[in-house]
């Protein structure tokens, strides 16, 4: 008898506990706001503004038209920088023309890709991109007339003393040779509808003819310099140059 009687309490009325496991509803509600707000703690990944070529100064550039920014900032390491260049040299275009006032080497301190130095010439036309003035730390130093980032007709970037430039237009601009080849193809077919630039480029291709990249000779240097010339001439003069496309 003592065993039955410890034996009905387990089998009496006393009702179960109430089970701590979730509901299935309840259970798939939980992970689903968890994933919930683990997409929005996500960061979101800034948008990526559009560079447009620019048609008017900037507006922080002072006295001297300048294109913006933002423009330049792509411009000095663009692939296309040699085509890009040709439009911003076009005939009316607003940007501060200035001139070497003497033979010289130069740098890109603009942070453009360009790490070598480069050596412009005297006469030599640039278009400025940005003025530097002196770091003096306030003192007045005398000579110190700050730095310029300028653009050469090659598409390349550079940076000079102030005093190795100068306002005034020269009998005859200089300029930095032309790549050609470096040229969008858009740009190139546009060109050689003057008949000028499509007879030089002709004589071009005769002259280097069976030379690989990075090699040449005197023929076709020559070639090479009539081609520039016959381009810069078409651009000064007003020739029509697509605007082209920035990365």
């Amino acid at each position: 008898m003592l065993v039955l009687a410890l034996a009905l309490p387990a089998c009496g009325g006393s009702s179960p506990k109430e089970s701590t496991l979730p509901e299935a509803g309840e259970a798939s509600e939980k992970p689903a706001s968890s994933a919930s707000a683990g997409v929005e703690a996500a960061p979101s990944s800034p948008a990526k503004v559009a560079v447009e070529f620019p048609t008017a100064c900037a507006k922080d550039g002072g006295e001297v038209c300048v294109p913006p920014a933002a423009f330049t900032k792509h411009l000095c390491s663009a692939p296309n920088a040699s085509s890009i260049a040709l439009s911003l040299f076009a005939k009316g275009t607003p940007w501060q023309r200035m001139y070497l006032a003497r033979n010289t080497e130069a740098w890109d301190a603009s942070g453009g890709a360009g790490s070598t130095s480069q050596k412009l010439s005297f006469d030599e036309e640039v278009i400025v991109l940005a003025f530097r003035p002196a770091n003096t730390g306030g003192m007045v130093v005398s000579g110190a007339s700050g730095a310029y980032d300028v653009l050469r007709w090659d598409g390349m970037c550079a940076s000079l003393n102030a005093d190795e430039l100068r306002k005034w237009y020269p009998p005859e601009p200089g300029y930095a040779p032309i790549p050609w080849r470096r040229l969008d193809d858009e740009l190139q077919q546009k060109l050689l509808g003057d008949g000028r630039i499509a007879l030089k480029e002709g004589e071009m291709k005769k002259a280097c003819k069976g030379l690989s990249r990075g090699q040449t000779n005197a023929a076709c240097d020559r070639a090479q310099k009539s081609l520039s010339k016959a381009v810069v001439y078409y651009v000064r003069a007003g020739g029509e140059v697509p605007t082209p496309k920035v990365p």
